[in-house]
């Protein structure tokens, strides 16, 4: 089964939220509908502009773990490194 480790966020070098799922279809519909993270309603953070696939679930939530205790610059760099203009990747990933 694989999994999904994603960040999301509002514009270019806005507010960033890292996120771990199963589905990553279904996860992204869910923020963009106001029923995903409660962190990312009140910042409208609807765009998917980094995703990595992992083969298990217990892989994404380590590098989870592991992206969140990273300085904002090391996300930043990740994250232009696939999607330089941070445009939202959702058609793009599924």
């Amino acid at each position: 089964m694989s999994a999904w480790v994603y960040i999301m966020s509002n514009r270019k070098d806005g507010v960033l939220y890292i996120g771990v799922t199963a589905d990553l279809s279904r996860r992204i519909v869910q923020h963009r509908e106001g029923k995903g993270s409660a962190f990312c309603r009140p910042y409208g953070l609807t765009r998917l502009v980094y995703a990595e696939e992992h083969d298990s679930i217990g892989d994404a939530i380590a590098r989870e773990k592991a992206m969140k205790a990273w300085k904002r610059a090391w996300k930043i760099e990740l994250i232009e490194g696939l999607n330089p203009a941070w445009d939202d990747l959702f058609s793009v990933v599924l």
